[in-house]
């Protein structure tokens, strides 16, 4: 998960109010029943502590939820009397959930907003494509493109002008394909698209993909669909969680390849809260990998003003100038260290071998920037 646009959450010291609501169920009672929901969360919240203002402002955002058709749910995150930022869910919480903590409560979005890919869908057929644009929330058209309309389809003569009217069909198809592959690349950088999925007869996709940059390689798959179908909801949701959990997967592997010192006493992965905190003040975190239901996303670290500002004990805190410090959750205090530094994080949910107890252990690890 990119974590870029959680950056409005640290620019400010908290407290924070971290709000997470399912907004999956429809009846006619909706409303009424949304309405109750911000009355509890505003009630939580003022029960551990948080500042009138601030429940305020998080009773009046849910309170816009009430005719609000959104599919699956939301997460609020309020300090001051101000909504910093309210991201739209990919799937709805087990439960609504209201926090009062130092930092935001961000981690659950690794499993709720996250790993859901952003698609966009090519239907491929030999004088051009249609792109559409897919997620959790949303479907819609992403771009055309028109390619050479003649000639593309072959005959069955074998005389010398029908094998040269054959040679500009195989041109034409190899232009049109070559264009539809540019094309579907600038679409892939203007949307951000974790997936491309290829629609159409065997051989379009086939030569779309072959042309391809290299970069984009793992992110095409293609659709046993013929030309003019168009992909069902439940195509593209399989094409997703496979995509997610082959990511997932590969991160895995790469930390258990790694994770072991080399022959120099070197590991290229880190697990465990006191090896993350002093990783973390390095800045050397490439990829955190969180297993929900590890014990030590719960443990108790300290953390300063300022994201490197962390670490096991608060003594340490002192002793590195921090005059100003606060108790937090592992995991969430992690994650605002690799916001800093760019460091995305993954959630190992998706994988049912990521739930022992030793990958990683007590549930919290690394990939290494360098050695």
């Amino acid at each position: 998960m990119d974590l870029a646009f959680l950056h409005p959450l640290y620019e400010r010291t908290g407290p924070w109010a971290s709000v997470y609501v399912d907004t999956s169920r429809h009846t006619e009672d909706t409303p009424h029943e949304r309405h109750l929901t911000a009355e509890a969360m505003a009630r939580e919240l003022a029960r551990q502590g948080a500042d009138e203002a601030t429940c305020r402002a998080v009773r009046d955002a849910l309170e816009e939820l009430r005719h609000s058709p959104e599919p699956h749910g939301r997460a609020l995150f309020a300090r001051a009397g101000e909504v910093a930022l309210d991201p739209s869910l990919a799937r709805p919480p087990q439960a609504d959930r209201a926090e009062w903590a130092p930092l935001p409560r961000v981690s659950p979005l690794l499993d709720l907003a996250g790993e859901d890919p952003v698609c966009v869908v090519a239907y491929v057929d030999r004088k051009g494509a249609d792109f559409e644009l897919r997620s959790a929330l949303a479907r819609e058209p992403a771009g055309t493109v028109a390619g050479r309309q003649w000639p593309v389809h072959r005959t069955s003569s074998n005389d010398w002008s029908e094998r040269h009217f054959q040679l500009r069909v195989e041109n034409t198809w190899e232009h049109n394909a070559a264009e539809i592959a540019d094309a579907l690349s600038v679409c892939q950088e203007e949307t951000r698209a974790d997936l491309l999925i290829l629609v159409g007869e065997d051989r379009e996709r086939h030569s779309v993909r072959e042309r391809m940059p290299q970069r984009l390689a793992e992110r095409v798959v293609e659709a046993p669909h013929g030309a003019g179908s168009r992909l069902l909801d439940a195509d593209v949701e399989e094409a997703r969680t496979r995509h997610v959990r082959e990511r997932t997967q590969a991160a895995l592997d790469r930390f258990l390849a790694v994770r072991t010192p080399d022959d120099e006493g070197r590991a290229g992965a880190v697990e465990g809260v006191p090896a993350l905190v002093e990783a973390a003040r390095e800045h050397r975190i490439d990829t955190l990998l969180v297993r929900p239901d590890g014990p030590d996303t719960r443990r108790e670290v300290w953390i300063g003003e300022d994201p490197d500002q962390l670490a096991v004990r608060r003594t340490e805190l002192r002793v590195l100038g921090e005059q100003h410090s606060w108790a937090a959750r592992a995991d969430d205090a992690l994650i605002r260290s690799a916001v800093a530094t760019g460091a995305p994080a993954l959630s190992l949910a998706p994988l049912e071998a990521a739930r022992r107890d030793d990958v990683p252990s007590a549930g919290l690890g690394a990939l290494l920037r360098w050695s």
